[in-house]
């Protein structure tokens, strides 16, 4: 799931507009001497219009034989776009997905299984957080574009006035003593709102529990299981070294613009929000450092939900070996070596994460996207989201309430919206 739109999840209803899901009517199947039209379907701003005439110029020297049309889509209303591309005769060959929506759309059977061809693509390396989303029922459809997932953002004239080293914080130990050692005067510690239920998640994960589980085709909610219960308490402690609301999320009111106003040392968040900062900030253009989310020990970095995308394949699609190779091309080790330098995203393998060490926030990124995970995957996950009974949860055990008996609760409406559609 792309990072600027980690919440999306759009619900897959059949749009009348079947007109519009090919991107060129006049498309050569390469019978009369001339290159096959291959049609991709990228998101807005997954690259630049450099990035993407780059590509577009190598990919067709490579392959003469293939005219690459790419055309770009509005994350506004992408879900029913493609659910009426997979149930037509005129889908796109290539279509560029949030790596979570891959399972809404492979239960209807719509897209191409590459499970054979995994290992031509490199797929032992891929991102956890990417591959395993893209996959559904044992076979891979989505094959991992690129990620970027949260880190934290901190001033580091604060850390240096408090007398704290930010690379020596490692463990979550080391990370609460450093933020109670920050918490003083007017500055808060950290602004960590009550409902940001994606860096919950990592700490859960973290204690080797999980949202939600799957047995004999049967899910059962998990935030009342004892590793949930710690994470719960963990994510308590470290809430209340600041000013953070116990009843809304990271984006009511926006946490930049928060920590933008100076009075905050750190937040969880994306990399690019630290520009945001300084865009509502310029006094605090050079004063933002990064740092992975420190996990239970300090050889491996805190657990964190991964967004970003994948790349799927109509079984309608006309041009389904030219739209492999495309796969090959785009996420092979050369062009994620340059998307990740040009646009700042975590490459789609554990292997190239040096790619991007020259950028410290795309680097802490990269660090912890190594211990990336992704939502339940079932397509019954978009509608526990859509109540959000985690977020309810959470605010319930913030503002005084028994912890067991309401994740006991929030787990029950997650486990009978999963079944829901059993």
């Amino acid at each position: 799931m792309k990072y600027r739109s980690l919440a999306l999840f759009s619900t897959l209803v059949l749009s009348a507009g079947l007109a519009a899901c090919s991107s060129s009517g006049d498309s050569s199947d390469g019978a009369g001497g001339g290159p096959t039209a291959l049609d991709v379907w990228l998101m807005r701003d997954s690259v630049s219009a450099e990035f993407q005439k780059d590509f577009e110029t190598g990919f067709e020297k490579s392959h003469p034989d293939i005219d690459l049309k790419i055309q770009i889509q509005e994350w506004e209303g992408i879900g029913e776009k493609v659910t009426a591309a997979l149930a037509s005769n005129d889908a796109p060959d290539v279509i560029e997905v949030g790596n979570t929506q891959v399972a809404q759309y492979a239960q209807s059977g719509g897209l191409t299984d590459f499970t054979d061809r995994v290992d031509e693509l490199g797929g032992g390396a891929w991102l956890k957080g990417l591959a395993e989303p893209g996959a559904y029922e044992g076979k891979q459809y989505g094959i991992p574009y690129y990620a970027a997932n949260r880190v934290v953002i901190h001033r580091t004239d604060l850390f240096e006035q408090a007398g704290v080293d930010a690379t020596g914080i490692r463990t979550r130990e080391q990370w609460i003593a450093a933020t109670r050692k920050l918490d003083r005067g007017g500055t808060q510690g950290i602004y960590l709102p009550g409902q940001n239920w994606y860096a919950l998640s990592g700490f859960v994960w973290d204690e080797g529990g999980d949202l939600a589980t799957e047995s004999d085709g049967r899910w059962k909610g998990g935030l009342d299981s004892p590793e949930a219960l710690r994470a719960m308490e963990f994510y308590r402690s470290l809430q209340a070294l600041g000013k953070g609301p116990k009843d809304s999320d990271e984006a009511q009111p926006p946490q930049a613009e928060v920590m933008a106003k100076g009075q905050v040392a750190q937040i969880i968040a994306v990399p690019g929000g630290a520009k945001v900062i300084e865009e509502k900030n310029p006094e605090l253009k050079g004063k933002l450092g990064f740092f992975p989310i420190p996990g239970k020990s300090a050889d491996r970095p805190g657990a964190v939900f991964t967004g970003g995308s994948d790349l799927v394949v109509p079984a309608v699609a006309a041009h389904q070996e030219e739209a492999f190779t495309f796969l090959r091309e785009l996420t092979g080790d050369a062009w994620q070596k340059k998307l990740a330098v040009a646009m700042s995203y975590v490459p789609n393998k554990t292997t190239l994460a040096d790619a991007v060490s020259a950028d410290p926030g795309t680097a802490a990124m990269a660090a912890g996207a190594a211990n990336g995970h992704a939502t339940p995957n079932t397509p019954q996950w978009a509608a526990v989201e859509a109540k959000n009974p985690v977020k309810e949860y959470m605010t319930a055990v913030l503002t005084g309430r028994d912890a067991r008996s309401e994740a006991a609760k929030a787990s029950r409406t997650i486990t009978d919206t999963l079944n829901s559609g059993s």
